[in-house]
Order: C-alpha cells, then structure tokens, then sequence
C-alpha cells in the first residue's frame, strides 16, 4: 500500500477512540495490516466468518447487528466497530450484520488486535467495557418476559388454520373439530377477509336456523379487527376487551400469519396492567378510580426492573391514562347527563405523544361539534373540571400553564379550534410558536374520535409549505441545546435542591420531541408518537436513514436513563423527577450520555440549516 493509499486511513483511525491512544508509528503499522472491504445494500448481510475472527470498523455507510433469532442488538454507522465480541471471548458469537447502507468497512486481523490490546492497555480496556455496553444495549431491544413488554408474535398460534369464503360452514365445523380450534381465518387470495368463530356458528347459524350449506361468506365477520406480530401484548389483550371478542387475527403486510385467543391471553394474565384496567372499567366512583390510579407508579417500577424500553414504558403508561381519562368521562356523564353535543377531548403533550413518564402534569382540551350556548357551555365546563379534577387527584397535576379543558380558553368548536390554529400558523410570534409546541401534539381520547381526526388533518394542512412558520419553530427547537460544553464537557445545572444535575427531559427528550415534530409538520405526517415521526421525516426524505436510526436511538438512551433514574429515586424514598445527578451513574454510562447529546445537537444543527434560512 503506497503512502498516498495509507494516509486517508490512518488518518482516519486517529480520529476515533481508542485508536487515537496509539502513536504514529503504531497507526501506520495497523494502516499497512488493513483490509478494507466494500459491502453493498443488495448484499444483505455481511458474510462474517466467526471461525476466524477480526475487528471490523465501519468507515462509511449503516449496518444492524442481530441476533441468531433477528432481534435488534445494536446499530452501527461510522466509526463503530463489530466483531470483537468474538475476539475477546474466543467464542462463536453467530450475530448476523445487516447491511442497511452500502458501505466501506476496515478489517483488522486476530494478529493485529491481540498486540495493540497488549501494547496498549487503554485499547484493550474500551473494547472490554464495549463489548458490556453490547450487553447492556442489546439487553433493551429484546423481548422481555414481562407481559406488558412481550409481543404477539411470542403468544400466537402460527400457521393459522383458514378457509375460503366460497365454502359451507358444514366444512368450517368439521375443520375446526378435526384440528380441536374454535376459530377459522377467512382468506381470498392470500389476503384476510373475514372471521369465523365457534361463536358465530352458534348465533348467525343454529340460532337463526340458516342450514349448513350456507356459505362462509354470508356469515363470517368482516372486516375483523387484526393486529401485527409486533402488537404488544397488553395492546392486543386491551383490543379484546374493549371489543368483546375472543379471537384476535395476527396479519403482516396484509398476509394472515397467525391468530391470539382469549386463551392465550389468560396464561399470561398474571399481574399485568390488563388487570388494572379491568378494574378501571368496572368503577362507577371517582374515589374508587382515583385509588386504583395510585398503582401506576408500582406498575411503571416494575416495568422498569423489567428493563423494558422507554418507548413501551411510554406507551402501556398513556394507555393506562387514556383508559382512566375515559372512565372518569363516562363517570362524569353518569352525574351530569348525555352531552348536548357531540364532542371530543383532546389529549397533548406527552399523553398525545404516548412517551409519560414517572412525573406527568395534565394537558387537554374539549373539541365540540358546534359552537355552544350558555347552557351547553355550563355543562361542558361541570363535566370537564370533574374530570380535571380527578386526574389531579389521580397524580396528574393541573397544568401550571392552564391549558386544561376546565379552562374555557380550551373548550372550543370545532371552527373557533381552527381559528386559534390559524393565528398560530400565520401570524408566528414567540408566543405562538410557544404554544405550537403543545397544541400541535394532538391525539383525540374519547367521544367522538372522528371529529378530533378532522381537526387534525385541518391543522396539518395550514402547517405545510408554511415556510415562516417552520423557520420560527426551527428556531425555538433550537434555541435550548444540549448539556455538552466545549471538549463535550457535560454542563451541569442546579436542580430545586441546589445539586449539580443534568435534565434529562428539557435538555434532552424535549429537543428530540421538538425536532420530530417540526419535521412531521413540514411533511404533512398525522403521526404523533417521536419515534413514528422520526420515521417519517426520514421515508418523506427529510433525514438520512443514518440520522434517523441515531436520532432514534439517543431518544431511547435518553428516555430509558431518565426513567431508570425516576426508578431509583421512588426506590430511594424521593418524589420523581427529571434531574440526573451524574454521581450517580458510571463513568461508562457518562460517555454513552455525551455521544446522545452530540446526536441531539448534530439533529438540531440539521434542522436549522434546513429551515433557519427562511428567517
């Protein structure tokens, strides 16, 4: 290898840790062993061999590590490294290396590896303490035992016994009794079309005397609900019971592909929040409601211990909340009587984004189908401070900023909603934009869901092309950067209690949230989940598939600390919150910190390149 071939190289490898505690004369010794190695999207994966082991540094483009059963373990893009699990164990580690972006990788050999990690112990210390981080990371994308976590995939019943709608129902019942099931998948040229349950057969068949030459297409159900294999469980068991039905069909990309029962749900019922809900459900008291919510808090600890993500965490806890925000609804109805018209109330915020935490005040607003006269009014205000109130009492405080649907200012028609909308959009003060970053996370609750929907499409039409607007809200996302100083230095703060500490939800998860929402603005996506919206800037081509997948990531490192952290101090005895002491976390996890922050900040670079030149 000429010099002019070494150089880029060795260059290269001196910008990244730990090779850049090697001196010159050891770099260009590992630049002349290199092989470099171009592996390209089509390809699939990288042909590994784990029998000979090497380390692997990717010098360009975006790969997966996964495991022998396809769960995510890691995700890699430049300067990262993979393989050295094998060298440093001396075991067949079988992972297999996605490759998700062409890309240009360096190879260096057992030989080479074995000599810098005994010529230089800070090398062999990094990858030791990488090869635990791997661990640990990869221990936050798999499946957990937990019921909550556990996905339909790992409960279903796969193949799913089908049929074909042109066929009798004397031919359903003697398949269903020759293979002992109690449900039969209605299938039309691979597609799901309907359900055929033992149910059906007892009520659409011999109750109504229909004969068994009666085809399956007149009395299956159609279209039936589904879910997909990655459905959480708990989401699954919650569509069942709201549904009233016992047979849930799994699909994947339109295909049938499995089928979950009651059954199955019943085996996994034990201390699960489908229980809490239940009971929820069956509550017709505010007090009785507002002391099963006192459970949350054991609920999310046990989550927690379970080392479950952030974003599933998120998502069982807002559902926890959706459920008691309804029945405290229909509690409130059952005292002031039916709504004089229909109506929607609206969740923002964290519970429209469905990522609550261990502490969470309340944001919502009432939707109504009209304009309301005073007694209308009256009632409205009655149902919703009821509401309000029991949610306060239920440990979600009133919003310090007033922007509950007790407030009248936020219990509007449908038109005066638009109309404030419209102000916010065309005319984008300080103010405004202050407010976009509430209101424009909006996901309608209960009542009548449709109009909340219209409401949504409405304002998402007055965001696109609205090039003033997204410059003011690039410029308020970026105006709070951050806790990285100069040498990505982490910048403590003083938190209520005069220690030094570091935010994690307005320093971190909040830019991340502000960033996902501008871009799911500028591209007309109705998605108000971060993540979601992540991935949509990135299908719309608004972020780079590497971008995205970092951004991704930091908001579930960010996310997961901060309710690890709120974990350890309910267990400490202290009130939860968003501070970190980092005393409190290892100089590793310090490090792990600092590259998410430096995500955080390279996304909010992006962002205002991108639109800041409007401005």
């Amino acid at each position: 290898m000429s010099s002019s071939e070494l150089a880029p190289i060795v260059d290269f490898l001196a910008t990244l840790h730990p090779f850049d505690r090697l001196s010159s004369q050891q770099l260009e010794q590992v630049g002349r062993g290199i092989e470099i190695a171009y592996f390209a999207h089509h390809q699939g994966h990288v042909p590994v061999d784990y029998c000979e082991p090497k380390l692997y540094v990717v010098r360009n483009g975006a790969f997966e590590v996964q495991n022998d059963e396809g769960d995510l373990l890691d995700r890699l893009g430049e300067g990262d490294y993979f393989g050295y699990p094998s060298l440093l164990t001396g075991e067949k580690i079988s992972n297999r290396i996605r490759v998700l972006e062409d890309g240009l990788v360096y190879i260096l050999s057992d030989t080479v590896f074995r000599q810098l990690r005994s010529d230089c112990r800070e090398f062999d210390r990094f990858f030791n303490r990488k090869h635990a981080e791997r661990l640990r990371h990869g221990a936050r994308f798999l499946a957990r035992d937990h019921q909550s976590t556990a996905r339909v995939k790992s409960v279903m019943a796969s193949p799913a016994a089908s049929i074909g709608p042109e066929l009798t129902v004397q031919a359903a019942a003697k398949q269903m009794q020759a293979k002992r099931i109690s449900c039969l998948l209605v299938v039309q040229e691979g597609q799901l079309v309907g359900i055929l349950t033992d149910r059906d057969l007892r009520n659409r068949i011999l109750a109504e005397g229909k004969g068994c030459d009666t085809r399956i297409a007149q009395v299956m159900t159609t279209p039936p609900l589904s879910v997909n294999p990655a459905t959480l469980v708990f989401e699954a068991m919650l569509i069942m019971s709201r549904h009233n039905i016992h047979h849930l069909p799994v699909v994947d990309k339109g295909e049938p592909v499995g089928v979950v029962t009651s059954t199955d749900m019943i085996r996994m019922q034990r201390n699960d929040p489908l229980h809490l809900i239940g009971e929820m459900e069956r509550q017709s008291d505010r007090a009785e409601l507002v002391k099963l919510a006192g459970q949350f808090p054991v609920l999310m600890q046990s989550l927690i211990q379970a080392d479950a993500r952030a974003e599933e965490i998120g998502r069982v806890l807002t559902l926890l909340t959706d459920t008691l925000t309804r029945r405290l609804l229909i509690i409130a109805q059952e005292k002031f009587g039916a709504a004089p018209i229909p109506w929607c109330w609206l969740a923002f915020g964290s519970q429209a984004r469905m990522d609550q935490a261990g502490k969470s005040d309340q944001d919502n607003g009432l939707l109504l189908a009209r304009e309301p006269d005073a007694a209308q009014m009256a009632y409205f205000q009655d149902l919703s401070r009821f509401v309000c109130d029991g949610l306060n009492d239920a440990g979600y405080v009133y919003c310090p900023g007033n922007i509950m649907a007790m407030n009248p200012k936020w219990c509007l028609s449908k038109e005066r909603w638009l109309a404030q909308f419209k102000r916010w959009t065309q005319e984008p003060e300080p103010i405004a934009v202050m407010h976009a970053s509430i209101f424009f996370d909006l996901r309608p609750v209960a009542g009548n869901v449709t109009l909340g929907q219209h409401l949504q499409q409405q304002v998402l039409k007055l965001c696109q092309g609205n090039q003033i607007f997204l410059a003011m809200m690039a410029a308020n996302g970026g105006s709070q950067s951050p806790p990285l100083g100069f040498f990505r230095q982490l910048v403590l703060e003083r938190d209520g209690e005069q220690r030094k500490a570091l935010n994690l939800k307005h320093k971190g998860v909040a830019l991340i949230n502000d960033i996902a929402r501008l871009y799911a603005l500028s591209c007309g996506s109705s998605e108000v989940s971060t993540p979601k919206r992540i991935q949509a800037a990135m299908l719309a081509g608004l972020l780079t598939r590497k971008d995205a997948l970092n951004l991704a990531d930091a908001l579930e490192f960010i996310a997961h600390l901060r309710l690890q952290n709120q974990g350890r101090q309910v267990q400490e005895g202290e009130a939860p919150s968003n501070w970190l002491a980092t005393a409190k976390i290892s100089g590793l996890m310090r490090h792990q910190l600092k590259d998410a922050f430096a995500v955080v900040a390279r996304a909010q670079d992006g962002m205002k390149l991108k639109y800041g030149r409007t401005l």
